[in-house]
C-alpha cells in the first residue's frame, strides 16, 4: 500500500476535529452546555435528595430517579469528552501553551463539579440493595457492574461535607502538584556535549548506536534531575501524602487496598502474578548479562545500555512503521487492519519530539471511537512496538464505542491487555518472518520491552511501596527517594546490571498521577495478553469475535471473570508461569543467538 506520508515526515495529530481554537463559537457553545447540564444535575440531586443517609427501599419510583442519574451522567461525560481531548492535546504538545494551560484550569474546576455530584450519587446508592434496583430497569441492569461498585465505595466515603472539601482542595493539592510536575519536567533543558535540547531527546538518545553518545546522554540526564530535584521532590511528596491521608480517611487500610479495588483486581491475583514474576528474575538477569557481554561489557549491564540496539537493527522511517504495522493488523483481522488505516488518514497521532512535547507516549479516547495518539517516534522497532501499543489501544477505545460512558470504565490491567495483545501480533509476525542478526535486533527489542514490564515494573511498585511507607511518617529528601529507588533497582536486577538509575522517580509521570501503583497494572496486561495470544494461535477464528465482547466488557466485570471466559485461572499462579514461559523461551533463544554470533 502506498505510504501516505514522505519518508522522513513525522505527523502531527488532528486537533481541528473537536475545535478550531478555545475562542471557536463551537469550543465556548461546549463551554455553556457544560455548564448548563452541571447546573441541571446539581439542581436534581437538592430536589430529589439525592445524598447518603439511611437505607431506603429499592423500588420503581427510586430505580426511575437512578435511570435519570444515570443517563444524565453518561450526556455529561460524553460532551466532557472533546473538550478534554482538545486542551491534553494542546498542552501535551506544548507545556507553554497558556491558553490550554487556562482552558486545563477551566476543565478542573468544572471536573470537581461533576466529582461532587458523583460523590452524592454514590452515597446514595449506598443506601440501596442495588440488585434490587437495577432489577426495575432495563438500562440500570446494563450498568449494574459500575452502580455495584459504586455501592461499594459509598462504605468508603468520608462525610459529604468532607468529600466536598476534598474535591474543592485537590484543584491547589495533589492535582496541582502534577501539573507543576508536568509542565517543570517537560521544559527542563540538558547541555549534552555542548549542545542544549529538552529532556525527551535527551531520553531517546538511549537508543542511539553510539556507545558514548548513549553514555554522555545518561550522565547528562542525571546531573540534570540531580539540578532540579528539589521541586520534583515536593510534588511526589504533596501527592503521595495526599493519597495516604484520603485513603485513611476513607477507610481503606492501604492506597494499594484502594487501587486493587478500583482496577476490579483482588489481591489473590495480584500476588500470584507477583510471585511468578520474582521467580523469572533469574532469567531475566541471565538476558542482561548475556546483552552486557555482546556489548564487551564485563558482568552486568550498565543502565546506560540498557536500550542499545543489538544486531543488525534497521532503521524504520515512520511510514515504513505505518505500513508494517497495519499489513501486521490485517493478517489478524480486516477489522484491525481497517483501524490502523483510518489513524493514519485521519492524523490521530502525534510522532515527533520538540521542546515543550510530553516525553513517553499514550491514547486518549476521543469519543466516537475515534482516539488520539502522542509518541516521540525514533527510527527503531521499538517504536513500531510503541505505534502497535497505542493503536491496540485505540482498538480498544473502538470496541467500547458501543457503551455508554459509565460502562466504559476500564481499569489500567484489562486497557494494557489491549495495547500489548496488538504489541505481540507485530512482535511475533516479525520473529518469525527474519533470522540472524536481523532476528537478534527484534528479540532483543521485544526482550527489552518484556524486562521493562516484569522487572523494572516490579522495582517501580517496590519503590512505590517504600515511598509510601517512609511518607507515612514524614517527607522525604531526594536523597532518600534515590536511595530507595536503588534498593528496588537492586532487589529486582539483581547482577544483571553494573550500575543503575537512582532518579527514575523524577523520571517517570506515573508517580505524579493522581492515585498510586501506575505499575503492576503494566504486567498484568503484557501476561495475561501472552496468555490470550495463546489462545488466539489454537482456534483463531473462534477466537476474534470473543476478544472484541470480552474488550467492550471491560468496564462491565471483574478482571478475575473475563478471564474466565478463555478458562483463565487469573489468581492461579501457574497461569502467569505459562506466560513467563514464553518470554523465558525467548530469553533461551536470544542467549543462542548473542552466543553463537
Amino acid at each position: 500500500m502506498a505510504s501516505t506520508l514522505p519518508p522522513t515526515h513525522l505527523p502531527t495529530w488532528d486537533l481541528q476535529f473537536f475545535y478550531s481554537s478555545f475562542d471557536s463559537a463551537e469550543h465556548l457553545a461546549a463551554r455553556q452546555d457544560l455548564e448548563a447540564q452541571l447546573t441541571v444535575l446539581e439542581a436534581q440531586l437538592d430536589q430529589e435528595g439525592i445524598d447518603g443517609g439511611d437505607a431506603l427501599p429499592a423500588d420503581a419510583t427510586q430505580a426511575h430517579r437512578a435511570r435519570s442519574l444515570v443517563d444524565r451522567l453518561n450526556h455529561l461525560m460524553t460532551n466532557m469528552t472533546p473538550m478534554r481531548a482538545y486542551a491534553y492535546g494542546r498542552l501535551t504538545t506544548d507545556a507553554g501553551d497558556e491558553e490550554a494551560q487556562a482552558a486545563i484550569g477551566y476543565l478542573t474546576k468544572q471536573g470537581i463539579r461533576a466529582s461532587k455530584i458523583e460523590t452524592r450519587f454514590t452515597a446514595w446508592l449506598g443506601r440501596f440493595d442495588v440488585a434490587q434496583l437495577v432489577a426495575h430497569d432495563a438500562v440500570l441492569q446494563d450498568h449494574a457492574f459500575a452502580l455495584h461498585k459504586r455501592a461499594t465505595e459509598a462504605k468508603h466515603q468520608m462525610t459529604m461535607a468532607e468529600e466536598a472539601l476534598a474535591a474543592d482542595l485537590g484543584e491547589t493539592g495533589g492535582s496541582a502538584w502534577s501539573r507543576l510536575y508536568g509542565n517543570f519536567s517537560s521544559q527542563i533543558e540538558v547541555v549534552v556535549n555542548g549542545d542544549s535540547m529538552p529532556m525527551s531527546a535527551v531520553r531517546n538518545l538511549a537508543y542511539d548506536s553510539d556507545p558514548n553518545v548513549r553514555k554522555a546522554g545518561y550522565e547528562a540526564e542525571l546531573a540534570a534531575w540531580s539540578r532540579n530535584e528539589i521541586p520534583i521532590a515536593a510534588a511526589i511528596n504533596a501527592i503521595k501524602g495526599e493519597t495516604l491521608l484520603l485513603a485513611k480517611r476513607r477507610g481503606w487500610g492501604h492506597p494499594l487496598e484502594y487501587v486493587l479495588f478500583d482496577n476490579h483486581m483482588d489481591r489473590a491475583s495480584l500476588d500470584a502474578m507477583m510471585s511468578a514474576a520474582q521467580k523469572s528474575f533469574p532469567d531475566w538477569r541471565r538476558y542482561l548479562r548475556a546483552k552486557a557481554k555482546a556489548l564487551g561489557h564485563e558482568g552486568g549491564l550498565p543502565w546506560y545500555d540498557m536500550f542499545a540496539p543489538l544486531g543488525e537493527e534497521r532503521s524504520y522511517e515512520y511510514a515504513e512503521a505505518e505500513r508494517f504495522v497495519e499489513d501486521m493488523f490485517r493478517r489478524y483481522s480486516d477489522k484491525m487492519g481497517d483501524l490502523a488505516r483510518t489513524s493514519y488518514d485521519e492524523r490521530w497521532t502525534d510522532a515527533g519530539s520538540k521542546r515543550g512535547k510530553r516525553d513517553g507516549a499514550f491514547c486518549m479516547g476521543a469519543g466516537q471511537g475515534k482516539s488520539r495518539i502522542l509518541m516521540n517516534f525514533k527510527p527503531a522497532f521499538g517504536s513500531v512496538a510503541t505505534l502497535a501499543h497505542e493503536l491496540g489501544h485505540a482498538y480498544h477505545n473502538q470496541c467500547l464505542a458501543t457503551r455508554h460512558p459509565l460502562q466504559r470504565d476500564t481499569p489500567m490491567p484489562l486497557a494494557e491487555t489491549a495495547s500489548i495483545f496488538c504489541e505481540t501480533i507485530i512482535k511475533r509476525a516479525a520473529l518469525q518472518e527474519t533470522e540472524g542478526a536481523a532476528k537478534v535486533a527484534i528479540l532483543e527489542a521485544s526482550l527489552q520491552g518484556a524486562c521493562q514490564v516484569v522487572v523494572d515494573i516490579t522495582s517501580r511498585y517496590r519503590f512505590e511501596e517504600s515511598l509510601f511507607a517512609g511518607r507515612a511518617e514524614r517527607d522525604l529528601s531526594p536523597r532518600e527517594l534515590c536511595d530507595a529507588m536503588r534498593a528496588a533497582q537492586d532487589s529486582t536486577y539483581g547482577d544483571g546490571l553494573s550500575c543503575g538509575h537512582p532518579y527514575m522517580w523524577a523520571v517517570k509521570p506515573h508517580y505524579y498521577s493522581y492515585g498510586a501503583y501506575y505499575n503492576f497494572p503494566y504486567m498484568f496486561g503484557l501476561l495475561f495478553a501472552l496468555g490470550l495470544y495463546d489462545v488466539y494461535t489454537q482456534d483463531p477464528d473462534a477466537f476474534r469475535d470473543r476478544y472484541d465482547d470480552l474488550l467492550a466488557s471491560t468496564g462491565m466485570f471483574d478482571a478475575a471473570t473475563l478471564a474466565q471466559r478463555f478458562g483463565i485461572d487469573i489468581r492461579d499462579e501457574a497461569f502467569w508461569q505459562r506466560s513467563l514461559g514464553v518470554l523465558v523461551e525467548d530469553i533461551d533463544e536470544f542467549e543462542q543467538l548473542v552466543t553463537n554470533g
